[in-house]
């Protein structure tokens, strides 16, 4: 199977170049995609960077250049409630881009895509059941995706308020460009910050927490 993987930062995509996978390389548009052979699939890895923006343009390259039939996504990520501590593991079950709004112009509610029946974008069912039937300890969450670093306990109480867990950068565009493809996604997150936490917490976290998401996610591939 032909499997695209979408990785925001470089001290993510260190977990996957020191993976003991053989990698090769190729430059496309800009962008160097990374080969590797992983379970028995073939993988193709990009780095996308922060933000939805960049996010959405891998994605599209992703799917367009390799004729990837799924898109994963695995990284760290910002606890928006209290309880969730640094390294626990969670699936993405929906995503909510709070940063777009045409509510006050379109009928559709805040934050919503009027193709989508509400305000969240899904994320990829029948692969969320795989993974929940050989991990039934992965908790499946909402993610609150936007284009800032969310620190602030205000701005994290806001997001809880509206349904979300986690926070992140990339995967409501990640996800709505699959959508738009009929391409499969899934994301795994790792928690790297805290509700009590900050930015300090993200910086000393990143790399083990990225290491424990990228674990889980070789493990999910050979249920795929």
């Amino acid at each position: 199977m032909k499997i695209g993987l979408i990785i925001a930062i470089e001290r993510e995509l260190k977990a996957f170049l020191e993976s003991g996978s053989q990698i090769s390389e190729e430059e496309v548009c800009g962008y160097t995609i990374y080969n590797a052979r992983i379970e028995g699939h073939d993988i193709s890895a990009v780095l996308s960077g922060y933000g939805e923006i960049d996010a959405a343009a891998v994605t599209q390259l992703l799917i367009y250049h390799t004729k990837c039939e799924i898109v994963l996504n695995f990284g760290v990520t910002g606890a928006l409630v209290p309880g969730l501590k640094v390294k626990d593991l969670f699936v993405a079950r929906r995503a909510l881009h709070y940063e777009y709004d045409v509510s006050p112009i379109d009928p559709v509610k805040e934050h919503q895509y009027e193709e989508y029946e509400d305000e969240f974008i899904p994320l990829d069912a029948g692969l969320i059941g795989k993974v929940k039937n050989a991990f039934p300890e992965l908790k499946e969450v909402t993610v609150a995706s936007g284009g800032k670093f969310i620190e602030k306990k205000e701005d994290k109480d806001d997001l809880a308020a509206q349904g979300c867990q986690i926070c992140d950068m990339e995967i409501a565009a990640i996800a709505r460009i699959c959508l738009k493809n009929n391409v499969k996604c899934l994301s795994v997150k790792c928690i790297s910050d805290t509700y009590e936490g900050d930015g300090g917490d993200f910086n000393q976290n990143v790399i083990s927490s990225a290491e424990a998401a990228f674990g889980m996610l070789k493990q999910l591939i050979r249920e795929l």
